[in-house]
């Protein structure tokens, strides 16, 4: 398993709180994350104030994702994982195969209470992100216009980074060949299409650097590593407020999607990841993220609840939303694993 593992609870990172409830339960409270400056801000604005308001602990672990890792976590032998943020074809891929319980919609407050697309039969949106073009202003002196830029090295010189996977990536190649939106699944659907993908991908293979973890972008544009890589839009943003950073970042063509909780199954704290994300699915309780980190809410009128200059830099802003691609979480259902064997592969070639 790739991530870390940390006790948290009401009154310190070791603090004893919640005797009584623990007593009643076979270990406390699981939850996993994406870690990085993302879970800095959740376990502000989350978790912490859920463990105070019912005095227990929550141990917080970190993974990279991956249907596979969540696949052993359901084989023989005890799973430590309660709740679980998964990305959306994780999410349609974990229900069918029976991967998580399914969702207690009046136990965190009735579907009506969340955003339409948040709801789903094993799962609630958690947040919508958009993957977005990034760059260091004071490194990259000429400003970059959309994807077509990230492979063009004679325009805007140095290495790239894209997520190592295909998803995102092979839409990313597609669009900066000129594929219009409409038509990035269709063309991924063909043997002709894919081939486009990875012959773009092969025209800067020598310049790519492939990223596994939100934070590393970040990391890669503060260094210097690169001078162009696709990103989520809310840990650029993050290092810009928080670390005095001063990157660029190009909405044309982004790619969004929703991030969801899940129980896993057989969990023996269902009851608590349920009392938990009644919580977190609070309006005036989501509120408290997009000021850490400007991600979309899921809950119904947290708009209402935030400043018109915070929600025009939200990948819900109605400008981002037009300008986008939605990523189509049934074709990566259908086509993941295939495409991650094929993806593999090019790496290795």
């Amino acid at each position: 398993m790739r991530g870390r593992r940390q006790w948290l609870a009401a009154g310190g990172a070791l603090a004893l709180g919640g005797r009584a409830a623990r007593a009643q339960n076979p270990r406390d409270l699981t939850v996993v994350s994406w870690g990085g400056a993302f879970q800095d801000a959740q376990r502000d604005v989350f978790f912490r104030p859920w463990m105070t308001a019912r005095d227990e602990r929550i141990l917080e672990e970190t993974w990279a994702g991956g249907i596979d890792d969540l696949r052993r976590r359901i084989q023989p032998g005890p799973n430590t994982w309660d709740l679980v943020q998964v990305e959306s074809e994780e999410l349609l891929i974990g229900c069918e195969e029976g991967l998580f319980e399914p969702m207690d919609w009046d136990a965190i407050g009735g579907r009506e209470a969340y955003r339409p697309e948040a709801v789903s039969a094993c799962g609630v949106g958690a947040i919508q992100y958009s993957f977005i073009l990034a760059w260091d202003r004071p490194r990259v002196a000429t400003s970059p216009r959309g994807w077509a830029d990230l492979f063009d090295t004679a325009r805007i010189p140095g290495r790239r980074a894209l997520r190592r996977g295909p998803k995102t990536t092979l839409e990313i190649a597609l669009l900066a060949d000129g594929v219009p939106r409409n038509r990035v699944y269709a063309e991924l659907a063909t043997e002709r299409g894919l081939a486009q993908a990875f012959r773009r991908l092969e025209s800067i293979r020598a310049d790519l650097a492939w990223w596994e973890r939100g934070s590393e972008p970040t990391q890669w544009l503060a260094a210097g590593e690169v001078a162009l890589t696709a990103a989520y839009n809310g840990r650029i943003a993050l290092a810009n407020a928080q670390d005095g950073r001063d990157f660029g970042i190009a909405w044309q063509q982004n790619l969004t999607t929703l991030d969801s909780w899940v129980i896993m199954r057989g969990s023996p704290n269902r009851a608590r990841a349920l009392a938990f994300l009644r919580f977190a699915g609070q309006p005036q309780v989501q509120a408290g993220l997009p000021p850490r980190i400007p991600y979309g809410m899921t809950a119904q009128g947290v708009e209402a609840l935030l400043p018109g200059p915070l929600l025009a830099r939200l990948p819900t802003a109605p400008p981002h939303l037009e300008d986008s691609l939605r990523i189509d979480d049934r074709f990566w259902v259908d086509n993941l694993d295939r495409l991650n064997r094929r993806f593999e592969a090019f790496l290795a070639g």
